[in-house]
């Protein structure tokens, strides 16, 4: 449990077959073709973790219109999943449809480096964004203490996609920046005479701060 290595961005997701509230699931393999949020919660029938179930639940289909889904684990028997999500049903209304992985003996959460050391054996609030080729593209993490805002997660992967079609980069509060707007910043010219045409061909501050529409 200790010997836990973080994945680093750029790098495949590490396979894992698992167990969840809604049968066996094999990762990244299930998820090829589309984008994959896995995040981890510290426990089941706990106050915070409650709050992002019901967050996460709540934007189910935003992330669904983005061709991605949605993955919950800790390290729980799987009973204690669905009794938590049948307390969510019966007593907030909200039932979870994405599924819960029960990572009991913790060898998930060790693989991927999700082990809070300070914590005994609860997984932190880890966020991993896979792409559909199975890469990590963006890692988040929290402190038990802290939840997560969903709309930044929501954020972070629209900008994801945006990124990838167009060649791109996104500006901070990305669409909402306060120099540039909703445009996106243009890669850095290769040589000299393409920096001195820059300006010429996009709006910017300079050759190499130069930004476009979408």
């Amino acid at each position: 449990m200790n010997d836990t290595t973080l994945p680093t961005l750029g790098q495949a997701l590490p396979e894992f077959t698992a167990t969840t509230t809604r049968g066996t699931l094999t990762l990244p393999a299930d998820s090829a073709g589309k984008w994959l949020v896995l995040f981890s919660h510290p426990a089941d029938f706990t106050p915070v973790c409650t709050t992002e179930f019901c967050s996460f639940q709540k934007r189910i289909k935003a992330f669904e219109e983005l061709n991605t889904m949605l993955v919950g684990l800790s390290i729980d028997q799987v009973f204690s999943h669905i009794k938590w999500l049948e307390w969510m049903q019966e007593k907030l209304n909200y039932t979870i449809e994405f599924p819960v992985i029960a990572d009991d003996r913790g060898e998930i959460a060790a693989k991927l480096g999700m082990v809070h050391p300070g914590k005994g054996s609860n997984t932190v609030r880890a966020v991993f964004i896979v792409d559909p080729k199975g890469i990590v593209r963006l890692i988040m993490y929290y402190p038990q203490e802290v939840g997560r805002n969903m709309e930044e997660i929501l954020r972070a992967l629209k900008a994801l996609q945006v990124s990838d079609a167009n060649c791109c980069a996104m500006p901070a509060n990305w669409p909402k920046n306060g120099l540039i707007g909703s445009n996106v910043i243009v890669p850095p010219p290769a040589d000299v005479e393409s920096a001195r045409q820059r300006k010429q061909n996009y709006e910017g501050y300079d050759w190499w701060f130069c930004h476009k529409p979408l």
